[in-house]
């Protein structure tokens, strides 16, 4: 669900940037720039989530292994 949110701020962002550069409005585009730069954060949040949780499992199945032993 969060890649999809990013995804969908940067799109939205893109577009509303694009809409103020062709109607020289700069609140709009800054406002683009902005969604843009979120959903960016949220796409690299995701990631690193996604990686801790990666090397947690894999402490938790190193454990679960030396207590088989």
């Amino acid at each position: 669900m969060a890649d999809f949110d990013a995804a969908k701020d940067k799109v939205s962002g893109k577009v509303k940037e694009t809409a103020g550069k062709v109607t020289g409005d700069k609140s709009t585009e800054a406002k683009g720039k902005t969604e843009q730069m979120v959903g960016e954060a949220k796409e690299k949040l995701s990631d690193a989530k996604d990686k801790i949780a990666e090397k947690f499992n894999d402490v938790v199945d190193k454990a679960k292994g030396k207590k088989e032993d």
